[in-house]
């Protein structure tokens, strides 16, 4: 993310956090895309991604005020999506267990074989979703790795082990070599 919009984000989190309502919903209207994206990547399912992202909305809007630094707006942001995330895959295992209908997750059908955005999704999905979401972050939101590390919870060290292994998995899935 260029830094100008970072500056852009950290201005309108501080004036949202000062009674701003304008700011609050160009911030909104700013992230709510790359959340809904972000969320959709993690679960795979449009209806739980968009329940997630508005879920992680309602808990930025109620938690904004402690956010201590402005400009860790982003990681912040991603760590709560992330935990609403985790919150919807668990519903989601609890309903297919109480429907006795458990079954695995399936990729989508390949399609015709230049067809590169489909296999690229199709490779990050079988990604373990730890590594998952670190490789979204790094590639499609352009976070640093010790932003990753901040929104995974974990050493920064423990958030580059997973994009190399994400890296490494989707060299190897996309060049058709097993490992």
């Amino acid at each position: 993310m260029a830094n100008t919009q970072r500056v852009y984000d950290e201005l309108l989190v501080t004036l949202f956090i000062g009674g701003d309502r304008q700011a609050g919903e160009r911030l909104a209207k700013r992230w709510h895309p790359r959340l809904l994206r972000a969320a959709r990547r993690m679960l795979g399912d449009a209806d739980l991604a968009q329940s997630a992202a508005q879920q992680s909305w309602v808990a930025i809007i109620g938690g904004i005020g402690s956010l201590s630094d402005p400009a860790r707006f982003a990681p912040w942001t991603f760590a709560i999506l992330r935990r609403k995330c985790a919150d919807a895959i668990r519903g989601e295992q609890v309903r297919r267990q109480r429907a006795g209908a458990v079954e695995p997750d399936e990729l989508p059908a390949a399609g015709s074989p230049g067809d590169d955005a489909l296999a690229v999704n199709q490779a990050i999905a079988t990604l373990p979703d730890d590594q998952r979401l670190a490789a979204h972050l790094f590639y499609v939101e352009g976070f640093t790795l010790a932003e990753i590390a901040e929104v995974q919870g974990v050493p920064q060290g423990t958030a580059k082990t997973r994009l190399f292994h994400a890296r490494r998995k989707l060299k190897a899935a996309l060049s058709g070599d097993v490992t």
